[in-house]
């Protein structure tokens, strides 16, 4: 009998929790943790929608203090990593919540990190740079796109260089994330446009990621299929329970998806124009998706067309030079559906800012896992597509 030898991979996850009511549990298991008083690392939309009130009452509930830190921006930046750590500090914290989307659980990975390794921020950019693990990390996501509470990045903005910082380690996957999607009940059509977008990028560059794997193309087509369907239903009636329950399944799944194979030229541009015009990270993968897709294709055709079945496409039925262009364009059908048909000159762009957007990008170690490799010039060629 012979045997095929595979590559080895691993898959990393953290203790999931999920269902309706999962984020009054914050309490139990901070003090199943250890802690006796935590940081709570949120933001003014999440403390404005009220989802810190429940949080706060089950920590009470257990007898365990806390202190909160609800100053950051959309896009985290470095200072706010600095200013949670003096906090924590201050207060004696030994351990951290994150309640929000992305922005804040990525923070509070950051705090995590200059909690335990004693320098600054931005000098753990790359992958697997982190010594020391981070102190305990409950994760409460608020949105249906980042999968920061499942995975092992962190983006903190270079407020210097106008740069997203992209930041790997398993160090970083949270101990516990707690996926309620009752809390997206209070997001507007805009923000379930963009996070939706996020995790739907998200599952395509997971699955022709070239670290891809049996378990990841699971979780990878899944959500694909999840966010396809019910993406446009959820915004034109964001109280729809069941299409919001499907994007946060979505989302979850996206998660655990790309944590384990990284990303590709899409985020890696992405976080270049983002650090530049700190626009939401969604929408700065919605503006390049469809060009990347349509340069990607040829490394992976076999996959990209299991990912147009997903989405409804027959690409058998297509002669193969068409099923690219069918793909593309039924990427370019959901961009217009969500609103986010845009250019990169709409959001304030110029072509002279095309040869720094393109050297940024291309050393973003989400490049390193794309399935076709580029040259800067590829890479500027696509943002002028994009343009």
């Amino acid at each position: 009998m012979t045997t095929t030898k595979t590559e080895l991979r691993k898959f990393v996850a953290p203790e999931i929790v999920y269902g309706t009511g999962s984020r009054c549990l914050v309490g139990r298991y901070a003090r199943n943790l250890g802690a006796t008083r935590v940081l709570i690392v949120s933001d003014p939309g999440v403390v404005l929608a009220g989802w810190l009130r429940e949080v706060l009452a089950s920590l009470e509930s257990e007898g365990v203090r806390y202190h909160l830190f609800v100053g950051v921006s959309s896009n985290p930046r470095a200072e706010e990593v600095h200013q949670g750590v003096q906090v924590y500090l201050q207060e004696h914290c030994d351990a951290i919540v994150a309640v929000g989307g992305g922005s804040p659980m990525d923070c509070a990975k950051g705090i995590g990190i200059v909690l335990a390794n004693k320098e600054h921020i931005l000098t753990f950019e790359g992958v697997d740079r982190i010594v020391r693990p981070i102190p305990p990390l409950i994760c409460v996501p608020t949105t249906a796109g980042s999968s920061a509470d499942v995975s092992q990045f962190a983006i903190i903005t270079d407020t210097v260089r106008h740069l997203k910082v992209s930041i790997i380690s398993k160090a970083l996957v949270p101990d516990i994330s707690l996926v309620d999607y009752d809390t997206t009940r209070t997001l507007t059509p805009s923000l379930i446009a963009c996070c939706g977008m996020d995790a739907f990028v998200h599952g395509i560059e997971a699955f022709v990621s070239n670290a891809h794997s049996l378990l990841t193309d699971v979780y990878a087509l899944a959500a694909i299929s999840l966010i396809w369907n019910n993406l446009p239903a959820a915004m034109e009636d964001p109280l729809n329970e069941a299409a919001r329950q499907q994007l946060m399944d979505g989302s979850l799944e996206a998660g655990l998806a790309f944590s384990n194979t990284s990303l590709g030229a899409v985020h890696a541009m992405a976080h270049a124009l983002g650090g530049l015009i700190d626009n939401p990270h969604g929408e700065a993968n919605t503006l390049l998706v469809d060009h990347v897709v349509a340069f990607n294709y040829e490394a992976a055709p076999e996959r990209f067309d299991l990912i147009a079945k997903r989405l409804g496409l027959e690409p058998a039925r297509l002669a193969p030079g068409k099923r690219k262009e069918a793909l593309v364009s039924a990427l370019q059908q959901l961009k217009h559906d969500v609103g986010l048909e845009m250019k990169l000159r709409d959001k304030g762009i110029s072509r002279s800012d095309i040869p720094l957007l393109a050297r940024h990008a291309l050393s973003d170690p989400c490049m390193a896992t794309n399935p076709r490799r580029l040259t800067l010039r590829d890479v500027e060629v696509l943002y002028e597509q994009a343009f």
